[in-house]
């Protein structure tokens, strides 16, 4: 059975563009973890820098 909150990596957030040449490279933010509900098919707003403090706060919201 697939469990109804799970643990995904967050959407990196833009924090700016650098030109190289006739390239631009989008800067962003380091990455952490979010929570992802399965039954309502959306990201929870709960950004989590590491992915242990993730798995436990989706232990406590699966019981």
């Amino acid at each position: 059975m697939l469990a109804r909150f799970v643990v995904v990596p967050a959407v990196p957030k833009e924090t700016g563009a650098i030109r190289q040449g006739i390239r631009f490279y989008c800067q962003t933010e380091p990455i952490g973890f979010d929570i992802y509900d399965n039954q309502e098919k959306r990201r929870l707003n709960k950004n989590h820098s590491r992915r242990e403090d993730a798995e436990a706060e989706c232990r406590q919201l699966n019981r």
